[in-house]
C-alpha cells in the first residue's frame, strides 16, 4: 500500500495545528486610552501605557478559542479629570494615560503635567512597573506668571517642561511597524497656557496628543494620545481636552487568517501590504473578541 503524504511536526505547527487542535502566535501592539488635559494653566492629559513585542519580542500563542480583547477608551473632557481606561490582551495589560488634576499631575501609563503653579507635582509614568517601561513622566511647569502647564508624558519621551510664558508641548509618541506601515501613536498632550495673561499655548506631542490652547485638544482617536490642557481666561470658561481611545494590534502568518475572526465589525482583519509581506493583521479600535 503506498504511503499517505504526512507533514512534519514542525511544518505543522508553522500553520497553526498542534495535537491538541489550532494554536497560533500573535505579535502584539496594546495602546490603553489617554488621560484628559485640565483647564485653568494645568498639566496634559498622559498617554495611555504602550506595549508592544515587535519587532523581536516574546509573542502571545493563543489556542482554539475566544479570547477578548479590550481597547481603553480615552477619559473624556469637559469635567472631571480622570485616567483613560486600561487595554488588554490575553496575558498583556496596558495602564491608562494619567488625567491632568488640579494640583499635581497623575500617574497613569504616561503621567500628566504638572500645574503651573505646582510646578514640580508631575505625575509619573509606567505604573504597571513593566519592562520594557509602558510610559514616561509628565513635565514641569513654569512656576511663574504667566502660570503655564507641564506637557503629558508620551509613550516615547517624557512630556516637556513649560519653557517661561509658553505652556509645555507633550511628549513623543512611539513608531511602530506591526501594520506594515510606520506609524507614530500615544503622545502627550501639551499643557495648559495663561492665557488670561499673555501665556502661549504648546503643542500635543508626535503621534496625536492634543495641543492646548483656551480649549484644548483632544487627542487622536484610536492613538492612546493625551489631551491638550486648556486656559485660564474665564470668558468664556475654558476647557481641557478628552484623552484619545486606545488601540490592540495583533500579528500572524497570512496563511493563518483564514482560521481567524474578530468581533464586532467595526475591528477589522487584514493583510499587511507590501513590501512588509502578507501577514494577517487584526485591529481592534472597540473592546471584542478573537476567534481561532
Amino acid at each position: 500500500m503506498p504511503l499517505q503524504s504526512t507533514r512534519g511536526a514542525a511544518s505543522a505547527k508553522a500553520f497553526g495545528f498542534t495535537a491538541g487542535g489550532i494554536a497560533i502566535d500573535f505579535d502584539f501592539l496594546v495602546i490603553a486610552g489617554g488621560g484628559c488635559g485640565d483647564t485653568g494653566s494645568r498639566g496634559g492629559g498622559g498617554a495611555g501605557g504602550y506595549r508592544t513585542s515587535f519587532p523581536g519580542g516574546t509573542k502571545i500563542t493563543l489556542k482554539g478559542g475566544v479570547t477578548p480583547v479590550t481597547v481603553g477608551t480615552g477619559s473624556p473632557a469637559p469635567g472631571p479629570s480622570g485616567n483613560g481606561g486600561d487595554s488588554s490582551f490575553s496575558t498583556i495589560t496596558s495602564s491608562g494615560g494619567g488625567g491632568a488634576q488640579s494640583s499635581v499631575g497623575i500617574p497613569g501609563g504616561s503621567g500628566s503635567g504638572a500645574n503651573g503653579g505646582n510646578p514640580s507635582s508631575v505625575g509619573i509614568g509606567n505604573v504597571g512597573g513593566f519592562t520594557p517601561s509602558e510610559g514616561n513622566p509628565g513635565g514641569n511647569g513654569n512656576g511663574g506668571i504667566p502660570f503655564c502647564g507641564g506637557g503629558g508624558g508620551g509613550a516615547g519621551t517624557a512630556g516637556n517642561p513649560a519653557p517661561g510664558p509658553s505652556s509645555g508641548p507633550g511628549g513623543n509618541g512611539s513608531a511602530s511597524s506591526i501594520t506594515g506601515l510606520s506609524v507614530t501613536r500615544a503622545g502627550g498632550g501639551a499643557g495648559g497656557p495663561d492665557n488670561q495673561r499673555g501665556g502661549a499655548s504648546g503643542s500635543g506631542g508626535p503621534g496625536g496628543g492634543g495641543n492646548a490652547g483656551q480649549f484644548g485638544q483632544p487627542g487622536t482617536p484610536n492613538t492612546g494620545s493625551g489631551g491638550g490642557g486648556g486656559g485660564n481666561n474665564p470668558n468664556p470658561t475654558s476647557t481641557g481636552g478628552g484623552g484619545g481611545p486606545g488601540i490592540v494590534i495583533l500579528r500572524c502568518p497570512g496563511p493563518l487568517g483564514p482560521k481567524i475572526t474578530v468581533a464586532p465589525g467595526t475591528n477589522t482583519k487584514t493583510t499587511s501590504p507590501a513590501p512588509d509581506g502578507a501577514a494577517t493583521i487584526c485591529t481592534f479600535t472597540v473592546s471584542g473578541t478573537i476567534t481561532l
